[in-house]
């Protein structure tokens, strides 16, 4: 059986809300480029291909697809239903959609990742299946918010003790192999930390004097969460993190982180003078 013939394209040819008015000069692979009318009032040139597969129903007044990309908006896959295409495309050139997953999570999918059936789910339902590590430790980790899933591992982006935010993969930290933004791995920068039961030093006496380059909040322990869509505060202290509240004003959660960080200042209190009588002790035995 042949095929369906493709529509005749004309003046006064109508589909959606667009009716072709006019035919311009222009070419686009050898097809007619058409100036068409929305019901609206808008315009938009569309080429005869383009008109036949369809594809495009008003001047853009009410999809927020662009012009000869398929819209999904609201179609299902799986566990995500499509909301709305971003801006911003995949490696290969492909339009990304906002997805809300069942689950509750929503994910960005390109359009082929979802025709061809490759993403079903935000990877809530995948392999290895994602934990809930929001707020857990892990050596001089603190995780805050989940970073998507790459190369078939779930990612997750932690701030470190020394102030850094980095991306970590789930398998990494359940192993223990990466405890640090990397700030540990080298010996010499270990030494400076000044490890003294589970906690730097060095890294206290420096707090509030500078901020890393890394920090986005502008101030140290102090980070936007966008699940909750607030502004957390925790501290870390012998190798424990503290949760100090979610605020939505981030002048609160400041004050907060403020507060906590008077367990530091007693410890530096403590390690001063401790480090003084253990020199004094020294001296004696010479």
């Amino acid at each position: 059986m042949d095929s369906k013939k493709p529509p005749a394209i004309g003046l006064g040819y109508r589909i959606g809300k667009l009716t072709v008015s006019s035919a311009t000069k222009e070419r686009k692979s050898n097809y007619i480029v058409w100036s068409c009318t929305c019901d609206c009032g808008g315009s938009i040139l569309l080429d005869t291909r383009t008109l036949q597969r369809g594809t495009v129903r008003d001047c853009g007044c009410e999809s927020n697809v662009k012009p000869g990309r398929k819209d999904l908006t609201g179609q299902r896959f799986g566990k995500l239903v499509c909301l709305e295409p971003v801006d911003e495309l995949d490696n290969s050139g492909q339009t990304q959609w906002l997805c809300q997953c069942d689950c509750g999570q929503k994910c960005l999918a390109a359009t082929h990742q979802l025709q061809c059936g490759y993403k079903k789910s935000c990877g809530c339902v995948g392999h290895p299946p994602r934990k809930d590590y929001i707020g857990k430790h892990f050596g001089m980790l603190t995780v805050v918010e989940y970073a998507g899933k790459r190369d078939g591992m779930h990612r997750w982006k932690c701030v470190c003790d020394c102030g850094n935010e980095t991306i970590v993969g789930q398998t990494l930290l359940q192993t223990g192999k990466t405890k640090s933004c990397g700030c540990l791995q080298n010996s010499i920068i270990k030494e400076n930390l000044k490890l003294c039961e589970g906690t730097s030093v060095t890294i206290l006496e420096s707090v509030g004097k500078h901020l890393n380059a890394n920090n986005t909040s502008g101030y140290t322990g102090v980070y936007w969460n966008r699940k909750t869509e607030r502004w957390v505060a925790s501290i870390t202290f012998k190798g424990k993190n503290y949760y100090l509240g979610s605020y939505v004003d981030i002048q609160d959660a400041a004050k907060a982180r403020k507060r906590g960080e008077k367990m530091h200042e007693q410890f530096l209190e403590w390690y001063y003078k401790e480090r003084k009588e253990n020199k004094g002790r020294h001296k004696e035995v010479k």
